[in-house]
């Protein structure tokens, strides 16, 4: 009776390993077509990126199952990597998580967020590119504040100072805007008080971005150290078509 017993459990043993080895080679097949699909999307996105853009993208899938994401036509997350970036000569350090990604491209993402780092010689080139400010305006990164120098005509003297601004981020265009001043030359024995004012009183530095950006994507925040400013983005708009990735948005002139 046992032996039958036994007899009748071998079916069963054998259909068990079965299903073992199948989710097995599910899982393998799985990751496989994980890589797969980080690599194509890794080459598609540098055969897409405009001419003024140069660097190595690094693609990550997120989610559960690849082929489940493929065939329901969605990917929970797509994070997109690129520490070495170049966008029109300035170089910056980006991050992107794209969640709810179509696999058709006609639909937008459901969200993205990005971050943007550059340094004090990139912020500089922002500022000099952006026209908006004095071309011997020079930038240095302190903690949450920026300082930077400049000169200001007042009579037959050029008068220089040294100003401390706070960062502020809406739309397509980075605001500095100073909160304190000191006048550092030029002055002789004239009281500083009011030129101090006058700096004070001085419209925001703008440095509008949106030309580095596909059009959609617009500034959330700016987090300024010493090492870097940090520049998030978001979009609920973009599409992954090489219409939107490569429609660069304008400043107005």
């Amino acid at each position: 009776m046992a032996r039958k017993k036994r007899r009748g459990l071998v079916p069963l043993i054998i259909l068990g390993s079965l299903a073992v080895l199948l989710v097995v080679a599910f899982f393998l097949v799985d990751s496989g077509l994980r890589s797969f699909a980080e690599d194509r999307a890794e080459a598609e996105i540098s055969q897409r990126m405009p001419s003024s853009v140069t660097g190595d993208v690094t693609v990550t899938v997120g989610g559960t199952s690849v082929i489940a994401q493929f065939i329901a036509g969605n990917f929970e997350q797509v994070e997109l990597t690129a520490p070495k970036l170049t966008v029109d000569g300035v170089p910056a350090s980006v991050h992107v998580i794209a969640r709810d990604v179509s696999t058709n491209t006609a639909k937008a993402i459901g969200s993205l967020s990005a971050t943007l780092d550059v340094d004090q010689a990139a912020l500089n080139q922002l500022v000099v590119a952006s026209g908006n400010a004095p071309a011997d305006v020079v930038m240095t990164l302190g903690d949450e504040t920026v300082t930077y120098t400049g000169t200001v005509k007042l009579f037959e003297f050029n008068v220089g100072y040294s100003a401390t601004a706070t960062a502020s981020a809406a739309g397509d265009t980075l605001n500095f805007t100073p909160t304190e001043a000191t006048v550092t030359s030029g002055v002789g024995d004239i009281d500083a008080t009011p030129l101090v004012n006058l700096i004070l009183q001085q419209a925001p530095i703008g440095v509008c971005v949106a030309s580095y950006l596909p059009a959609g994507v617009e500034l959330s925040g700016v987090d300024i150290s010493p090492e870097r400013a940090r520049v998030t983005l978001e979009s609920s708009t973009l599409m992954l078509t090489v219409q939107s990735l490569t429609t660069l948005g304008s400043c107005a002139g």
